[in-house]
């Protein structure tokens, strides 16, 4: 009875997903529109880098410089998702993907809706990151390294994950027990070890203004 209860169950759920969705997205007002109201373009900004590496710093930083000038931003951080959208989620591989999965069709929402969009996510694997960019688009998609060393993130240790990793409280803590890879292709690398705050941030900031276009 049951194994027919779940075979309904998978029935049913493929129907949903195949016949029984209508999307409007061809209804809603055009994304040139709303940009045009907006004053610029959209845009996902995806800045990823270790624990303690400054991606939410900047981030943050980024949001100030942007709503000072009056442009429309948002800010999409991966532990403020992770205590709402993604609470189910732990740290496996498989479960780190879907996270951005659902972080990367946010994204796309908000930049579709002609908004700047800042994330702040580790984003270990080069296959997740690709993966983001597939789900948003090329065109709209900038990958930010934001590049600081493990020895450095560990010496800052802003959340207390690292002495919590070395005592063996937090598994598979990235550059740990997990790995992250550096990007494999040219894309703008922020180096916070290496340079100031107020650097990196113009740098930054001055990026992303001569990304969208600005009507």
């Amino acid at each position: 009875m049951l194994s027919l209860f779940l075979y309904n169950c998978v029935i049913d759920s493929n129907f949903v997903k195949n016949s029984n969705l209508h999307p409007t997205t061809d209804r809603l007002v055009p994304k040139e529109l709303k940009e045009q109201s907006l004053g610029h373009t959209g845009g996902v900004f995806w800045l990823y880098g270790l624990s303690g590496s400054g991606k939410s710093t900047l981030a943050i930083e980024m949001e100030k410089r942007l709503h000072h000038k009056k442009l429309i931003s948002v800010v999409l951080d991966g532990d403020n998702l992770r205590s709402g959208l993604n609470s189910d989620l732990c740290f496996s591989d498989e479960d780190r993907k879907e996270n951005i999965r659902r972080i990367s069709e946010v994204a796309k929402l908000f930049s579709d809706n002609g908004m700047i969009t800042l994330v702040s996510l580790i984003s270990p694997k080069r296959e997740f990151r690709e993966n983001a960019k597939n789900i948003i688009g090329a065109a709209r998609f900038h990958e930010i390294y934001i590049k600081a060393s493990f020895a450095k993130c560990q010496e800052r240790d802003v959340k207390g994950l690292y002495a919590k990793a070395a005592d063996g409280r937090v598994t598979s803590f990235t550059g740990l027990g997990s790995n992250f890879e550096e990007p494999a292709i040219e894309c703008l690398t922020i180096d916070t070890e290496h340079e100031s705050l107020e650097d990196s941030a113009n740098r930054l900031f001055s990026y992303i203004k001569d990304s969208v276009r600005l009507n």
